[in-house]
């Protein structure tokens, strides 16, 4: 004999069904509403901030040194001039530790008590991506150890640069003037 199928109801399992798929809808309404709300939060309100992260992490504002031309005097005599040196340089923010570092360096070139001074007072002075110079005017023999080196002294950059050379010497002083590095009393009066 036959058994009797069970019947279906398909009025409740449609109203069941339909329950379902309106909490479901509902679910992804919510979360639709909450995505487009972060979206606008941070397109829109969080723009300028993240905008100014952003060109921090692409711009680094590098000072590009003057280009002084010659200074001279009513007869044409040369009272300043320029010329060409290598400068070690140094960028904190490559450098994992600063006084290896400068003990490694220390052992390929000679670097005196005073030149580590003053790197020392211009290096509290600079921002941590800025460079920073260690020594100037090196020998020839100096940039080609220093050359030869690089790869173990990350952060450690040799540079060539302009320096003036006043043919009057320091007398003349107060006639041609001077340049050197800007400190924090000369930015603030900019």
């Amino acid at each position: 004999m036959r058994r009797p199928t069970p019947l279906k109801n398909l009025d409740r399992e449609l109203a069941g069904f339909h329950g379902r798929l309106k909490v479901g809808a509902v679910f992804v309404a919510i979360l639709a509403t909450l995505l487009l709300a972060r979206g606008f939060y941070l397109q829109i309100t969080q723009h300028d901030y993240y905008t100014g992260r952003a060109e921090s992490n692409r711009i680094s504002q590098v000072p590009i040194a003057p280009n002084r031309g010659l200074i001279l005097d009513i007869k044409g005599r040369v009272l300043a001039e320029n010329y060409s040196a290598y400068t070690l340089e140094v960028t904190r923010g490559h450098i994992r530790n600063l006084e290896i570092t400068l003990t490694e360096v220390g052992k390929l070139i000679e670097i005196t008590p005073g030149q580590l001074r003053r790197f020392r007072r211009l290096l509290a002075e600079s921002h941590e991506f800025e460079t920073v110079p260690l020594k100037s005017k090196l020998s020839d023999e100096e940039v080609a150890i220093l050359a030869a080196n690089r790869y173990r002294l990350p952060g450690i950059e040799v540079k060539a640069r302009l320096f003036r050379n006043y043919q009057a010497g320091p007398g003349m002083a107060h006639v041609v003037g001077f340049i050197g590095r800007i400190n924090d009393r000369d930015l603030k009066r900019l």
